[in-house]
């Protein structure tokens, strides 16, 4: 799962902005943020939120530019190997849980790392994931793969509160060695709760790992001044690894946090005309077509915002958008 376009950085409680749109929302506390300056800059009605397809497009493009994905393989390299290394407690069977995996591909690349530390363990691998697509192009990837003797995998098409719904409603409380929440926390209805129901799942010696944006990244400044004046969404949180950190203390649970660089070259943005700079707007703003239907004061205000220390920083000429990951792991 992939994140929401922008974050709002907040200390030891978790702020969800649109609260009378979804009224289920069940937070530990709110807060309002600050005043903000721009008072006179607001949402005009030709201004709308992306769709989930164009949001598609927008992510696509932020992809291309940046090392979001990089970024995850050097955790791999430099942290996963360890943390794989404790899991099991010498058992035959390691069973993993995936909580809104999406299309799959840092699932196998964590299989992979963890058939290397347990030769010869059998790897029982289950996957919540709620989008029909994302299952089926998970599910091609296996096929295609030729690397996977002794892991077997198991699909539940289902949100992550379905799940524990149905779970509860089952009786049917199955236990993991490891569980991962890969970007997929902003879209939660429920973000406490949920993370104490999976961290309840975890065996002995179990781990959880979460995967979010971190509180170093331009997002959260970015969105703190300027979400007012961008078109409403109900279809997640803005949140970063500090909110979820609180969450972890206030269920006294173990973690620990390691925060890894990511930058996105968002240069293109301030080219007009670009069409990758349009779709880089686009995705830092949740907005369609934000270049052509913003007041230009706000347009002008925002790239200025994004050219920033608190947001952005220069190599070479380009302007590189802070996009760094923080990567929590919590113990059973």
């Amino acid at each position: 799962m992939t994140p929401l376009p922008f974050v709002l950085q907040i200390t030891e409680v978790l702020y969800f902005p649109y609260r009378n749109r979804l009224p289920s929302m069940n937070f530990e506390a709110e807060i309002l943020a600050d005043p903000h300056d721009n008072s006179e800059l607001y949402v005009i009605p030709s201004m709308r939120s992306l769709t989930a397809e164009e949001y598609v497009e927008a992510f696509q493009s932020f992809l291309d530019h940046s090392t979001e994905h990089q970024c995850m393989d050097e955790f791999n390299k430099e942290v996963m190997p360890h943390i794989m290394a404790g899991l099991g407690n010498g058992k035959s069977t390691i069973n993993i849980l995936g909580v809104g995996s999406g299309t799959g591909e840092q699932d196998l690349k964590m299989i992979q790392i963890l058939q290397a530390a347990h030769p010869g363990v059998l790897i029982n691998n289950e996957i919540i994931e709620p989008n029909p697509q994302h299952v089926a192009a998970y599910k091609e990837l296996v096929n295609r793969a030729s690397d996977l003797q002794g892991v077997s995998f198991t699909w539940h098409q289902l949100t992550s509160s379905e799940y524990e719904q149905q779970v509860k409603e089952k009786n049917t409380h199955k236990k993991f060695d490891f569980i991962h929440m890969i970007q997929m926390l902003y879209r939660v209805e429920d973000i406490p709760n949920t993370i104490k129901f999976f961290h309840s799942c975890l065996n002995h010696q179990g781990k959880l790992l979460i995967i979010i944006l971190s509180d170093s990244s331009g997002w959260a400044s970015l969105w703190k001044k300027y979400r007012h004046c961008l078109p409403s969404t109900d279809s997640g949180h803005y949140i970063t690894s500090d909110s979820i950190t609180a969450v972890l203390r206030k269920l006294s649970i173990k973690y620990h946090v390691y925060e890894f660089p990511s930058g996105w070259d968002i240069t293109e943005c301030f080219t007009e005309g670009d069409p990758a700079g349009g779709h880089m707007m686009d995705f830092l703003t949740g907005t369609k077509n934000f270049l052509g239907t913003a007041p230009a004061a706000l347009r002008s205000r925002l790239q200025e915002a994004l050219c920033q220390p608190e947001c952005s920083s220069r190599k070479d000429g380009r302007v590189i958008f802070c996009n760094n990951l923080s990567m929590i792991v919590a113990e059973s």
